[in-house]
């Protein structure tokens, strides 16, 4: 597994155990990744991930729901409304993740992590999270 596909499930994790404790990320955040094992670089690219998501979640979320039809954020499974986090986060902030990069990335952790209808359901919300940010048009002037 790749660096930063490890650091990218750290960040799911981390969002995920965010989510259900309710706990402060402050308070949170350092015992999680003080037992986490990793390499370094996974670890810090996860933890970049999970910055960035918890600094613009209000943004990412609105994203997400304008995405996904008929589903509320709060219908979502903890893990599908994380996968969609990070991977909204790298398509938002993140150029130096290509597009179909971070779209694959989400659907590969949404078959590791996810309900068999996962993969489906992440690889269409962040279709139109891409084509709503004009993330598949900056790809193709690459």
């Amino acid at each position: 597994m790749g660096m930063r596909r490890k650091g990218r499930e750290l960040a799911l994790q981390a969002l995920y155990q965010l989510d259900l404790s309710g706990d402060e990320p402050a308070s949170a955040l350092p015992m999680f990744w003080e037992h986490c094992e990793a390499p370094t670089d996974a670890m810090t690219f996860g933890q970049n991930l999970v910055s960035g998501v918890l600094e613009e979640r209000a943004y990412i979320d609105e994203l997400i729901s304008a995405s996904s039809d008929n589903w509320r954020l709060g219908r979502l499974s903890h893990v599908d409304r994380n996968i969609l986090r990070v991977a909204t986060y790298e398509l938002l902030r993140r150029p130096d993740v290509p597009t179909t990069v971070a779209i694959d990335e989400a659907i590969e952790i949404a078959k590791r992590f996810g309900s068999d209808e996962s993969p489906t359901f992440v690889n269409g919300v962040l279709d139109h999270v891409a084509v709503t940010l004009g993330a598949k048009e900056r790809q193709r002037a690459l």
